[in-house]
């Protein structure tokens, strides 16, 4: 489903301990959004959803819906603290194009 490297992983876990969710996942979803069509949206949740998909990757847990995973499979979740591109970085097999901004994709 979704691998998670090991710098994303230390964030998520120090984010879920901040907001007092040391059990809480990550939620990924894909929403409808931004010049190439889809778009990830990430929260911390508490746990599943009835009829979400839990993956355990690098020591944190991470959710996702049925129609998500369809565009989500087999991809990377990475966290970076650089400067300019800093954040959450999700590497995609399934994208068949980027927008030029980098914040939406094409499946």
């Amino acid at each position: 489903m979704i691998k998670v490297t090991e710098n994303a992983s230390r964030k998520l876990t120090s984010l879920l301990q901040k907001q007092g969710r040391p059990e809480g996942a990550l939620r990924v979803a894909v929403i409808g959004g931004g010049c190439s069509g889809l778009q990830y949206k990430m929260d911390l949740v508490d746990g599943p959803a009835n009829r979400d998909i839990m993956v355990n990757s690098a020591e944190v847990r991470v959710v996702v819906d049925p129609k998500s995973a369809l565009f989500v499979s087999g991809s990377l979740l990475d966290y970076s603290d650089d400067l300019q591109k800093g954040g959450f970085k999700v590497t995609n097999p399934n994208a068949v194009a980027h927008c030029s901004c980098g914040e939406s994709f094409a499946a």
